[in-house]
């Protein structure tokens, strides 16, 4: 994070579809309504989901089951964060499209937040900054953000939470939330940005389908 940016470091599964039985109905692509589930991996397999990954369009499913399967993906997902030195990490961007996020703006464990099935309300204000993501390295944004807000979501064991946010929170839990029913920053780009984005995004894309032809091909 600099002065004029600052990116949400992400990791997730870069391979492979999976569902999460212990955490609720987890929705198929296309269809909000209906879903299969199956077991979870390993939490050490979590890699990072690059655009276009189709996970990443997905509008997430609510999590209806609480307790200590979903602490420990918030846990590890809290971990990962951290390593990558972020501010904030998506479910989707883990491979899994929940409604989950985790995020720290200060780096000090006591400054962890989980939000599940977050919810934003009371916004208000508006600030311009440019933003990144590890979905999309390489790409930078300038995001019209609201300054305030109110998060209301629960915890892992199924407990309401509410906090005040403002500032750099707030866009993070906004930058979050929009993960969560599949938008990303580059959704927003004003003309200037898709010049300057346009060979990261085509490097994505080639990058994306590059390893589809070979499965194909083999």
């Amino acid at each position: 994070m600099n002065s004029l940016s600052f990116t949400f470091r992400r990791h997730a599964i870069l391979s492979g579809r999976w569902r999460l039985s212990s955490f609720g109905p987890v929705q198929s692509r296309g269809d909000a309504s209906k879903g299969t589930c199956v077991k979870l991996p390993s939490l050490d397999s979590l890699k990072i989901v690059y655009y276009p990954d189709p996970v990443l369009r997905e509008r997430c499913a609510p999590v209806d089951n609480f307790g200590p399967d979903l602490t420990a993906l918030a846990d590890r997902m809290l971990n990962l964060m951290r390593d990558g030195n972020g501010v904030g990490l998506a479910a989707p961007q883990v491979g899994l499209p929940l409604r989950l996020f985790v995020c720290n703006i200060t780096g000090e464990p006591e400054d962890d937040m989980v939000f599940v099935n977050p919810q934003l309300t009371d916004l208000s204000g508006a600030d311009q900054r440019e933003e990144g993501c590890l979905s999309l390295p390489g790409v930078s944004v300038v995001m019209r953000r609201s300054l305030n807000a109110t998060m209301n979501a629960d915890d892992t064991e199924g407990h309401p939470v509410e906090k005040d946010g403002s500032g750099l929170l707030v866009r993070v839990w906004q930058h979050e939330s929009d993960h969560l029913d599949g938008r990303m920053i580059i959704d927003n780009m004003s003309a200037s940005d898709e010049i300057a984005n346009r060979r990261a995004i085509k490097q994505l894309e080639t990058d994306f389908i590059g390893p589809l032809r070979g499965k194909k091909s083999g």
